[in-house]
């Protein structure tokens, strides 16, 4: 390819590009996003791994079907976790006083850009941690309801490990809560 290729202002010369002239808002919004669809994905990874092994020894032992529905919440609350962070990140995001097409040169550009890769990393933690929770909570959840299904004294002893299984979500979201503390986006010029 020649270098004569583009002669618009606007050529994508890669993805470095893209990535560095993206708005701040846009990482924010992507964190958000991140945040809560990847919370959705790892609730229900660990639905589908506790439902189907619950399901498949309710067969064996009807008894374990209420008392394991359990691990369902704890996966589900892996979702709730997602939903509460991407309400605090999107209450973060606060667009400019005046509305141009441009912002002012004294614009405190070091904290709109702070803001915005702050937000995005704050999103992207809380969602893959809650997708490691979501999946170890499901692990954890489905050996509760085979080993229930088998002899009923396992049923707590499983079920201590899967609410540490759950804290890691927990641990995601106060991470998450940290980062995303100093980030203010700003709504006028510097003075």
């Amino acid at each position: 390819m020649s270098s004569d290729t583009c002669q618009s202002a606007y050529c994508n010369q890669g993805w470095s590009e893209v990535l560095t002239h993206m708005s701040p808002y846009g990482y924010a919004n992507f964190g958000i996003a991140f945040g809560l669809g990847l919370s959705v994905v790892g609730a229900a990874w660990g639905i589908w791994l506790t439902g189907s092994s619950l399901v498949g020894a309710a067969v064996k032992a009807p008894r374990i079907r209420s008392k394991n529905l359990i691990s369902v919440i704890f996966c589900e609350a892996t979702a709730i976790y997602g939903v509460i962070m991407a309400i605090i990140l999107a209450n973060k995001v606060k667009k400019p006083e005046e509305a141009t097409s441009s912002l002012p040169e004294d614009w405190d550009w070091a904290g709109y850009y702070y803001s915005g890769y702050g937000m995005f990393s704050s999103g992207l933690s809380v969602g893959l941690t809650n997708i490691a929770s979501g999946v170890s909570v499901g692990i954890a959840g489905s050996s509760c309801a085979i080993g229930d299904a088998q002899d009923a004294s396992l049923f707590v002893k499983i079920l201590i490990v899967e609410i540490f299984a759950s804290a890691l979500g927990i641990f995601g979201i106060i991470v998450g809560i940290i980062q995303s503390n100093s980030c203010n986006f700003p709504i006028a010029a510097l003075e």
